[in-house]
């Protein structure tokens, strides 16, 4: 629906007023704050046909306006241009990325809380391309109890798991060096798809860690198979707090708690660029979300949710410094 630069500004500034304070629009606070030219039986007028469009809703008669989800939606697909970094507020970010030895649940958890923290909306990191993970190398280490602990090294950090085999050290030296050897440069998805194959054909040379791998293997796919996803809700406890709209906090504390919808909102395999959604009849929330690539792959799914009243500019402003910062990380 094409409108007017002055109803398109009026629009943004009713938005983001909304956003800042929860004050209905009035035509008079648009004439002190609008810095527009004209009067305000025009800004009247403007705000009557904004209304009429289904761009604002009127609360009572005599009162302000406030924006509706169409609103919402054409000030975020419209008028929210020219996102910027806000470096100075996530330099976290780029310790939390820089330090490849962390694991890559704590890296997952790091990002979330960091985005939790400087949007004060509850954050949600759902892991859904472990396929693409580069490997670096593998650390094979045996344990008592007839265990091995198995560290995998990839580009976004180190998965861990522990395997019921009984090896000897010179077994899991034998089997780390086989396995980086053949699979360091490639992505875990090749990895499962080509080892059956390498393993026929070099059988004298792993018969001695054969179980070693075939248990790596099977806890590999167990893995993968799995969503991972961490849920930050020290955001909704601000939004309990800053007096949002009660039944609108109600229902993201509803889905937050409920990972099967929280998997089908987030869930996103070819995610180009920040996306937003507008809380209405149809979506219960809000949820702005972006994709989480390393070396060019989508790894995982980030998105914040919250009510139709969120401050959008600042939260994809911090995804930005996310991402932006994590398109950089190199998939070797």
């Amino acid at each position: 629906m094409e409108l007017s630069d002055r109803k398109k500004k009026i629009l943004s500034k009713a938005v983001e007023e909304y956003i800042r304070d929860c004050s209905p629009i009035t035509s008079g606070g648009i004439k002190d704050t609008g810095n527009l030219d004209c009067s305000t039986a025009t800004l009247r007028n403007e705000l009557n046909a904004l209304e009429a469009m289904g761009f604002l809703r009127q609360l009572h008669t005599s009162g302000g306006r406030v924006p509706t989800a169409q609103g919402y939606t054409f000030y975020v697909e419209n008028l929210l241009v020219g996102i910027k970094a806000t470096n100075e507020e996530l330099d976290e970010v780029r310790a939390l990325i820089e330090n490849r030895t962390n694991s890559l649940s704590d890296l997952v958890t790091g990002i979330a809380k960091i985005v939790s923290k400087a949007t004060n909306y509850p954050t949600v990191v759902l892991v859904n391309g472990l396929d693409n993970l580069i490997l670096t190398e593998f650390k094979i280490i045996p344990l008592i109890d007839e265990k091995v602990m198995v560290l995998i090294g990839t580009n976004s950090g180190y998965i861990t798991d522990t395997l019921n085999v009984a090896a000897t050290q010179e077994s899991c030296n034998d089997a780390s060096a086989y396995l980086t050897k053949h699979f360091r440069g490639e992505n875990i998805g090749f990895m499962m798809s080509n080892l059956s194959q390498i393993n026929e054909g070099m059988q004298g040379e792993i018969s001695e860690f054969q179980n070693i791998v075939d248990s790596l293997v099977g806890g590999l796919q167990k893995f993968n198979s799995k969503k991972m996803l961490d849920v930050r809700r020290e955001g909704a406890v601000k939004l309990l707090k800053s007096g949002e709209n009660l039944e609108e906090t109600k229902k993201v504390l509803e889905l937050l708690e409920d990972e099967d919808n929280l998997v089908e909102v987030l869930e996103e395999k070819e995610l180009d660029d920040i996306t937003i959604s507008v809380a209405d009849e149809d979506q219960v929330c809000s949820v702005v979300k972006a994709p989480i690539k390393v070396g060019g792959a989508q790894l995982a799914t980030i998105g914040v949710i919250g009510p139709q009243r969120m401050d959008y500019e600042k939260i994809a402003s911090a995804l930005k410094v996310v991402i932006e910062n994590l398109s950089r990380l190199k998939g070797d």
